[in-house]
Parts: C-alpha cells; sequence; structure tokens
C-alpha cells in the first residue's frame, strides 16, 4: 500500500473515533439529564475563578455531580447530606438572561459555589430540609 492510502486509512480511523467518544458522550449526557432527580448545577471551587457546568442527581443520602462534558461515568463530586449546608443565595445579575442563583455552601470544611434556577434551588433547600434529624436511630 502507498502513503497516500495509509493516509486515508488513518484519517477515516481518527474520524470514526472523534464520532465514537462524541456519540459516547452524547449518550452518556441524555443519560444524565433524564435520571429523576437530576437538575442542571454548575460548580465553583475554591481557588478556582470559572464555573464548570454539570448535572446534579439528588442521591437517598447525598447529592452527586457530573461534568457535563467528560468520558468518566463516576460523579466527579459528591456530597453527603448530613454535611451539606447552604449559607445563602443571590440572583445572578443578567439583564434579559435566565432566572440563575449563586448559592453559597459548604460541605464540611470546604466551600462551594453553585449555579442553579430558582426551582432547582427550592428543591435543594426541601431535600435539605427533609433530611431526617438523626438518621442513626431506628423507631
Amino acid at each position: 500500500m502507498t502513503v497516500a492510502v495509509w493516509f486515508a486509512v488513518a484519517a477515516v480511523a481518527a474520524v470514526a473515533v472523534l464520532i465514537a467518544v462524541l456519540a459516547l458522550g452524547v449518550v452518556r449526557l441524555r443519560g444524565l439529564t433524564r435520571r429523576i432527580g437530576s437538575f442542571d448545577c454548575g460548580v465553583r471551587l475554591p481557588g478556582r475563578s470559572a464555573t464548570t457546568t454539570g448535572v446534579a442527581v439528588y442521591g437517598a443520602g447525598r447529592i452527586d455531580w457530573w461534568r457535563y462534558w467528560s468520558v468518566s461515568f463516576r460523579p466527579a463530586a459528591s456530597w453527603p447530606r448530613s454535611a451539606l449546608v447552604v449559607d445563602g443565595r443571590e440572583p445572578v445579575a443578567d439583564p434579559g438572561g435566565p432566572d440563575v442563583y449563586v448559592v453559597h455552601a459548604r460541605c464540611g470544611a470546604a466551600a462551594l459555589e453553585l449555579t442553579m434556577t430558582p426551582d432547582a434551588y427550592a428543591g435543594l433547600t426541601s431535600w435539605l430540609e427533609a433530611a431526617p434529624t438523626n438518621p442513626g436511630t431506628v423507631v
């Protein structure tokens, strides 16, 4: 085979791999956003200047958070319900844009800034308030 044929085969293989990775990302994102209890949630960790967009999902005793675009099928972060505390919220000043809150929270000693819609914020605070007061006791 000539060099041109090898180049064409390599180019086709590279395009096929790229399409497969993009398809995997779309399937992953679609699966995350269709889960019951999922909501759009951006996270800004201490020391970082940018917010990373993602999807959060309520669990029995925790919130799992996945980045929008990643090849990982595991959550990028997980916050236990018992350690998560909301310190406050403030609306993002964006005239004409969607209503979004910046939620200041703590998980243990780690400070978090979460961005979410007002509906997602209402769901988060309700979920936190509905936690059992003493999860270790049996009635």
